[in-house]
């Protein structure tokens, strides 16, 4: 696929596009896995033999029939991944004695004596074999003193297992849990024992998440609201703010600040390459180091899906970077989406998924090609030469640059985060776009902030660590000042919920066509311009959208 605007090509949109198509097909439909990979062989076979064929009917039909076998095979993909195991549809809940290997440790509440996470069944007794490399959410007591477990540590408890309906309601825990592929919960039981440690590797994790947290509270004693928010920041532990301060960033739009993205990422990716480079490093050298060095800061903080994500991404461009090839972002978007979803492809139903690359896609699609024609046509000194421009000139010109290029991307931006607003969160915040045009950066010199104070800290000098810790307070401090004055304006949020739970995806899914189409045709003003994504949203957002409780 070769989109105008930027002149971008993405050719991996052929192979992306047919695969989230059969994805969702898989999802929506229980279509038998062989059957699908078999008319997945055929379509491959009809596609080889058109395209050694020069008429223009089999020029045109060989990628039709290459793209009906990438959405049958993902489909079929779909299906074996989930292994949901049909036996157990109709079966009560039991009590069972399982071990299971963490795959992800949940934080728990202060003061609460419980474990859980996502795990994966190694072990079980022989009347429950087939639960064997199950993947489940579990919830369980601890024993008296002992700390929950860790990463790749496997235990032994007993509890009640139970089967996750195949469509929970929208919005709840066990919609999450599907979306992620997890068929089973365990609960209402114990912890026994730690069958196995976890790995040296994910023990030093630990350790150092517990050091990153000692850093980042030096000299905030009197500060501890604000400190919970730097963490949360920092960490991407959220389950240290109050309901209150939790509140105040999802009604503003802003809670995804706290989710170790691609904001934090790219932030900490940043500030890595600027140190490297005062140090001199070679380049190569400098981004295998920055690389290893942003990989460890993703898995001390958990390795959450939305941080891996990411560092594919930054990962991606930072190689391209090195290499000396041609930054091509659209590209390195497909290629990054197409690798977690070969990988993982249950994330695609998500919503830290659907957000971020939604979010990143509009913004290459739309909102660059949109600054571009907001200062093509509004740009100052035109009856000036730019050779006879004095520094004030240049230096308004940087600024107002600046300025229509922020309001571009947020403009296209709003539209992601206004659907997935509804659909996930249940909130209309107009408001956001405002609120995070300013908040965003100032977030961006946060997270810098505490890298620095990482960075002091693990040097030894804790005196550096205070200075920038209070910095980035100051910062957060400005933040929620803001914020609370924007809350306080009629309109800025409300309680908002689609008519029926599939126009959600299906409005995001008609969005991102349009930018794909208008990036493709140069948003020529013939063809609807930048109009027609934003008179889309409101149509749907008009006659799709509940408001209210």
């Amino acid at each position: 696929m070769s989109p105008g605007g930027f002149g971008h090509r993405a050719p991996l949109l052929w192979l992306l596009l047919p695969l989230m198509a059969g994805l969702t097909l898989g999802r929506l439909t229980d279509l038998p896995s062989l059957p699908l990979l078999e008319g997945a062989a055929v379509a491959i076979l009809t596609a080889l033999l058109l395209s050694f064929r020069t008429s223009t009917a089999a020029r045109r039909a060989w990628p039709l029939a290459l793209g009906a076998a990438m959405v049958m095979a993902s489909a079929a993909y779909y299906r074996l991944r989930l292994n949901r195991p049909a036996e157990w549809t109709n079966l009560p809940p039991r009590e069972a004695r399982l071990t299971l290997q963490v795959t992800q440790a949940f934080s728990s509440s202060l003061g609460q004596n419980r474990a859980s996470g996502l795990g994966t069944v190694t072990d079980a007794p022989a009347h429950l074999r087939g639960l064997v490399g199950q993947s489940l959410h579990f919830s369980l007591a601890l024993p008296p003193d002992a700390v929950p477990p860790l990463r790749s540590a496997r235990i032994t408890a007993v509890g009640v297992i139970e089967l996750l309906p195949r469509q929970p309601a929208a919005g709840s825990f066990a919609a999450y849990l599907a979306d992620a592929g997890v068929n089973f919960k365990f609960s209402r039981g114990r912890v026994l024992f730690e069958a196995a440690p976890p790995s040296r590797y994910q023990r030093f994790c630990n350790l150092a998440a517990r050091r990153f947290e000692r850093i980042l509270d030096a000299g905030l004693s009197d500060q501890p609201a604000l400190s919970a928010i730097y963490r949360a920041m920092m960490l991407g532990q959220k389950q240290d703010m109050s309901a209150e301060q939790q509140a105040l960033f999802l009604h503003s739009g802003t809670m995804h600040l706290f989710a170790i993205s691609g904001l934090n990422i790219t932030a900490i990716a940043l500030s890595v390459q600027i140190l490297l480079s005062l140090l001199r490093v070679p380049r190569l050298p400098a981004a295998a180091a920055g690389l290893a060095a942003l990989w460890l800061y993703v898995d001390i903080t958990g390795a959450s899906s939305s941080a891996v994500r990411a560092f594919i991404m930054c990962a991606l461009l930072v190689v391209s970077f090195s290499l000396r090839r041609p930054a091509n972002p659209l590209a390195t978007l497909s290629a990054s989406a197409l690798l977690v979803l070969l990988l993982e492809p249950m994330q695609m139903f998500g919503a830290s998924f659907q957000m971020s690359y939604g979010i990143v896609a509009v913004l290459l699609l739309l909102g660059g090609p949109l600054a571009e024609s907001l200062f093509a046509r509004w740009a100052l000194f035109t009856a000036l030469p730019k050779t006879t421009w004095r520094w004030y000139h240049h230096l308004a010109d940087a600024a107002w640059r600046g300025l229509l290029g922020a309001l571009g991307i947020g403009l296209a931006s709003s539209l992601v985060s206004t659907i997935s607003g509804i659909q996930f969160f249940g909130l209309f915040t107009p408001g956001s776009l405002a609120v995070n045009l300013v908040v965003i950066p100032i977030s961006t010199f946060v997270v810098s902030a505490g890298f620095v104070s990482l960075l002091f800290g693990f040097a030894g000098f804790t005196a550096g660590s205070v200075v920038f810790n209070h910095a980035g307070i100051l910062l957060l401090w400005f933040m929620d000042r803001l914020l609370r004055m924007a809350m306080a304006v009629p309109g800025v949020y409300e309680a908002a919920h689609f008519r029926a739970a599939w126009l959600g995806p299906a409005s995001l899914v008609i969005l991102l066509a349009a930018c794909l189409a208008g990036y493709a045709w140069h948003w020529r003003r013939e063809r609807g311009g930048f109009w027609a994504p934003f008179a889309l949203t409101t149509c749907l957002i008009a006659l799709g959208v509940r408001f209210g409780g």
